[in-house]
């Protein structure tokens, strides 16, 4: 099993954390309120621990559990505490409207952390096209994306830890059409679909 540090202390911070303990997994938490990483952490009980805001992780995989305007800047300022470290994207940059990615380039969350990411840091897209409550109560498909091929292994069987089938979409890149399809979620939540207990998924032909 894997061990986890979970930067953040909200929804989806609570959701991994309590998938993650059910799978086997450690968990650590982090916030910039230690008051509140320490009730996330007693809340999920388990053995799970709080860790400092800014100082290295205990966890070998680093979930960054935040609004996507603040995952890069807490990725720069933890720092070379994040060396060696595999560290997991999971946001979404949404526009104000929902129908749109708040940046305009052909870039992404992702990408943008590994250029803060100290060196021997793997970065991973992964969990944004899953709604919360479907990843707390659901087994959904997990999409990926990330150019270090030891980095996306040892996030491939933390999800397989959560009785989750991780899909490989390929590299780094791959994490702004990740982004897309985060976007496409919504359009179909309050559209085609109706309502939020779904998620995107692959079906496969028999052979």
């Amino acid at each position: 099993m894997s061990s986890i540090s979970i930067i953040g202390t909200g929804n989806m911070a609570r959701t991994l954390g309590a998938r993650a303990i059910a799978g086997g997994n450690t968990v650590e938490v982090m916030g910039r309120d230690q008051s509140k990483a320490a009730g996330l952490a007693k809340a999920l009980g388990d053995g799970a621990t709080t860790g400092e805001w800014g100082a290295a992780p205990a966890g070998d995989i680093v979930i960054v559990a935040l609004l996507y305007d603040g995952v890069v800047p807490a990725v720069a300022h933890y720092g070379d505490a994040l060396a060696g470290k595999v560290i997991v994207d999971i946001s979404n940059p949404f526009n104000s409207t929902f129908d749109g990615l708040a940046h305009r380039e052909e870039t992404s969350i992702a990408q943008e952390v590994a250029k803060a990411a100290p060196a021997g840091a793997g970065v991973v897209k992964a969990f944004n096209t899953v709604f919360r409550h479907v990843l707390e109560r659901g087994r959904p498909d997990v999409f990926l994306a990330g150019d270090n091929a030891r980095a996306k292994s040892r996030v491939e069987a933390f999800i397989k830890s959560l009785g989750m089938r991780p899909l490989d979409v390929g590299g780094l890149k791959m994490a702004h059409w990740l982004e897309g399809a985060g976007v496409v979620t919504v359009g179909l939540a309050n559209h085609g679909v109706g309502n939020l207990d779904f998620a995107l998924g692959i079906t496969e032909l028999p052979a």
